[in-house]
């Protein structure tokens, strides 16, 4: 695994709803990244933001790690969309403001039709805080499959 850089090369989301902050390692079936929760969450407040951002904060480490296959392959990140999680388990009821969490990723599966599978975990120090399984799709022509009527 290397450690790619800035996070905004690599996903499309800015401003305040860029979620993660960095990435720390990429690999060829696995990303890592890092997440500092805010005090002034768009979603959460001084104490800090509901579990259930771990979702996302999985997503947008899943499309650093396509944003960052995206760039290899001298290519220009895409939109993915989030299809759904299974087996979401919080084992805290948010995380707390100032936490700094690493997020991290395997793909278990990534079939030719941009449908994947991936492994998800929040992690802070030792401790796992939550899990998932999250499935996400990546249409090969993002814009023009939005503009189909069929997302």
């Amino acid at each position: 695994m290397n450690a790619p850089g800035d996070i905004e090369q690599f996903i499309p989301h800015r401003g305040m709803m860029r979620l993660v902050d960095r990435v720390l390692a990429c690999g060829e079936e696995d990303i890592v990244t890092e997440v500092r929760v805010p005090a002034d969450a768009l979603f959460g407040d001084a104490s800090g933001v509901p579990a259930w951002m771990g979702v996302e904060y999985m997503a947008q480490t899943v499309a650093a790690w396509a944003g960052h296959r995206a760039r290899a392959r001298g290519e220009e990140p895409s939109i993915g969309f989030l299809l759904g999680t299974r087996r979401y388990q919080a084992h805290t009821p948010r995380f707390d403001a100032g936490a700094l969490l690493r997020v991290e990723a395997h793909c278990e599966l990534m079939g030719d039709n941009g449908l994947g599978m991936f492994a998800c975990r929040i992690v802070l120090g030792e401790a796992v805080l939550a899990t998932a399984n999250i499935s996400v799709f990546e249409p090969p022509d993002a814009a023009a499959y939005l503009e189909s009527g069929e997302a």
